[in-house]
């Protein structure tokens, strides 16, 4: 790993390679995780689901289940107090299907049980007797476009539909390339599945629920509706999070656990398997992207058309959302000032998708990506070339007609990348783990074909169209200490370890303590978006500042020294204008000084009918280039080096970012020539890690990376989001330097062996 900055830091202030507070006991086996909580005098709870994609729901019958000893509660969907319905954007899913409704997917949930047991839960969903009308699933999004799909739910078949217009509608290229690329359905695939802790209180008016989330008082706020109970009497409590991706931003078990615990006035515990959390969270959104560049003889880009058709399976969740992201991401990281994008998010009765890690732009980059390389051959000029030739810079306009004002450093991006020197050719006596296939000896060295290939994107941060997005932070010196409180998520990026970097930093004390996470503090928003080191580090560094202004404006009250000319350097206050240096710790001690902030960005637009408006807050960019070895009679294909250089803004902890780029550029390898849930006719073919295929240890590539610092000047920190940009287009940079090994179109991804060599 390469690093543009050198400056010598404090060992845990920002800048430097802090320990990570939950790392330790993460490493020895001693974390906590959602799925280890216990309680006591605890019943264990869990769902029955439909095992159709789309059928009437005729009749249950729960008679058989009472009968067995240790069974405590059954609650359907007539149990509920509250709304029946929950959703991020669109309340159009139920807590549990109606008697007399339809079920839109498998996996869709029934009802649920409390016991003494699990295997008391699972003998008693065994003898519950549910008749099923079986009705034809919907899983063509085409045919909710065009109408000849009936609707499969009030609210209709599509949740959006957004068209671009800009510039001149006419404007024909001498030069034109297109293509249809298809993106399957990918999974998070966190390692910690789904699990909750419901706690009744003695008195049944209130709940608290231990949970894995991405986000505590969104979730807080469609519990409590569903309970029909305020908001104050349903608290909630992070649970250890075993990553998410974007797939815990939607509720799941949350209102079956509460549901449960609140009926028997006992502490109720649910957690799935990995195959029921297949069927538990939402996924990728697979899509099919149309895309048409014109450029002049030179390369410069002058018209893109695209039609982008995004399957949101059964129900809404962040379908809308992601489809805004697609469309106003067309273009990628390139000037264009003239656009046609047409795109909708459909229902079908495919299982329910909605965040993933690149939330929208993984399924554009694919296609702008596969056609920058397809514009190269076309106008003679190499993959570097052309995408330098149309590179955005600082000033720029999306083609929403907004302008970036980030900074924007894409051709900085390309060529620190290329400069990255490439890996050494494979030797004809290689190790066999070097080699296509591994271990099991399928590939020779001598067969084996080289590629190279590049991929470069655009990401927001933050929400969008005008998403009131805020966080909130207090920070207090109390009994000669700082705590920090917070609601935000801690999902493995490591925020815990950045909000004890910003108070080490602002206030000059190394002992830093975290409250815990919960939602006695406002609301954090969500961990995605690659917004936390951004609102919520802001939310911290804010309520730091109001504290360190008012601990030297105590100090300079009580010693009688001008507050204008103190400041803390390091770990002491300092006077500037007499030259006396105080330890911090020799005062912190003497106060108690107590401060919440929330933090804002500046509001954004929706977009109008023709897809104009400043929708989005900020950028990042990053650079991706791939070289594969492609065995092309057999179709195997390994991932021998990624380079990429980041556009970071500024590093806050170097290893952090490191493990944040390394890790997404695993899960964007993953989509390229791997993972995919297998949908036939609703029903998802692989739910479990035996079919579903993850990249291992053996499979990742050489990572080498610069990070490019050019402070942002609208962010609170100078920094920018890192989580999301690492995984877009590292896709298709591999999936263009297998297309350079072997020469064929390969226009999906995962590319399968057989695309490969049929």
């Amino acid at each position: 790993m390469t690093l543009t900055a050198g400056v010598e830091t404090r060992f845990g202030a920002l800048g430097a390679n802090a320990n990570r507070p939950d790392g330790v006991a993460k490493v020895q086996g001693g974390f906590a995780f959602s799925s280890d909580m216990w309680a006591e005098n605890m019943l264990w709870g869990a769902t029955l689901r439909s095992p159709h994609p789309h059928a009437r729901l005729v009749s249950i019958d729960v008679t058989a289940a009472w009968s067995i000893p240790g069974v405590e509660c059954i609650v359907t969907a007539e149990d509920i107090p509250g709304e029946p319905n929950y959703g991020l954007i669109m309340q159009d899913q139920p807590v549990f299907a109606r008697v007399g409704d339809t079920v839109r997917y498998l996996g869709e949930p029934i009802l649920a049980v409390a016991a003494d047991h699990p295997e008391t839960c699972r003998r008693a969903l065994a003898a519950i007797r549910v008749t099923y009308e079986v009705l034809d699933p919907v899983i063509d999004a085409e045919r909710c476009i065009d109408g000849t799909a009936p609707p499969i739910h009030p609210q209709g078949n599509v949740f959006r539909h957004q068209r671009i217009l800009t510039g001149d509608q006419s404007v024909i290229g001498e030069i034109q390339v297109e293509g249809t690329y298809e993106i399957g359905m990918q999974d998070q695939a966190f390692l910690g599945l789904e699990a909750a802790l419901a706690v009744p209180d003695s008195d049944g008016d209130g709940v608290e629920l231990y949970v894995a989330t991405q986000w505590l008082h969104e979730d807080r706020k469609q519990i409590a509706a569903c309970l029909d109970m305020p908001s104050d009497k349903v608290r909630l409590v992070l649970g250890g999070v075993g990553g998410a991706f974007g797939a815990r931003e939607d509720i799941s078990l949350q209102v079956h656990t509460c549901l449960l615990a609140l009926r028997t006035g006992r502490p109720v515990r649910i957690a799935y398997s990995r195959e029921e959390s297949f069927y538990g969270h939402v996924h990728r959104h697979p899509a099919t992207i149309w895309m048409r560049h014109h450029a002049d003889a030179t390369g410069r880009i002058l018209r893109i058309e695209s039609r982008m058709v995004f399957d949101g399976g059964a129900y809404c969740s962040t379908s809308p959302a992601v489809l805004i992201n697609a469309v106003t991401h067309a273009q990628g990281p390139y000037k264009c000032d003239n656009a046609t994008i047409d795109g909708w998010a459909l229902r079908t009765n495919n299982p329910p998708c909605g965040a993933m890690r690149g939330f929208g732009v993984v399924q554009a980059c694919f296609a702008h990506e596969s056609q920058m390389d397809k514009l190269a051959a076309a106008t003679g000029m190499s993959p570097v070339e052309i995408r330098l030739r149309n590179a955005m810079e600082t000033g720029d306009r999306l083609i929403t007609g907004q302008i970036v004002d980030s900074v924007a450093p894409v051709t900085r991006c390309i060529t620190e990348t290329d400069r990255i020197p490439l890996p050494e050719p494979l030797r004809d006596d290689a190790h066999e783990l070097a080699v296509p296939g591994g271990t099991g000896l399928t590939a020779r060295a001598s067969n084996i074909r080289r590629g190279v290939g590049w991929g470069v994107s655009i990401k927001n941060l933050m929400y969008s169209e005008g998403f009131d997005d805020y966080s909130t932070a207090r920070c207090r010196i109390a009994d000669g200490a700082v705590h920090v409180k917070f609601a935000t998520a801690e999902v493995g990026q490591g925020f815990v370890m950045l909000a004890q970097q910003i108070a080490r930093t602002v206030l000059g004390v190394d002992d830093v303590f975290l409250d815990p996470i919960d939602t006695q503090v406002g609301s954090a928003g969500s961990t995605s978006a690659s917004r936390q080191t951004w609102m919520s580090g802001g939310a911290v560094d804010a309520a730091c500042r109001a504290v360190r202004d008012e601990l030297l404006d105590r100090v300079a009250n009580d010693r009688g020294l001008v507050r204008g000319e103190l400041q803390i350097e390091g770990t002491n206050i300092v006077d500037s204008l007499t030259g006396t240096t105080i330890p911090v710790t020799e005062v912190v001690g003497k106060y108690d000084i107590d401060h919440t902030v929330e933090y804002r960005h500046p509001a954004t637009e929706d977009l109008d009918e023709d897809g104009h408006g400043n929708c989005h807050v900020a950028f990042a960019f990053v650079a991706h280039r791939a070289v594969v070895d492609v065995d092309p009679d057999l179709g195997l294909v390994k991932v021998v080096q990624i380079a990429t250089a980041q556009d970071v803004g500024r590093v806050l902890n170097p290893l952090s970012v490191q493990g944040q780029v390394e890790g997404g550029i695993a899960q964007g390898l993953g989509l390229a020539v791997m993972e995919e849930i297998i949908v036939t006719d609703g029903k998802v073919k692989n739910p479990s890690f035996t079919d579903y295929l993850l990249p291992t240890f053996l499979d990742a590539p050489t990572v080498d990376m610069v990070l490019i610092e050019e402070h942002e000047p609208k962010s609170p920190l100078g920094a920018k989001g890192v989580g999301e940009p690492p995984c877009i287009s590292v896709t298709p940079a591999i999936a263009n330097a297998i297309r350079n090994a072997v020469g064929r179109e390969l226009p999906r991804v995962p590319v399968r062996p057989y695309d490969i060599c049929l």
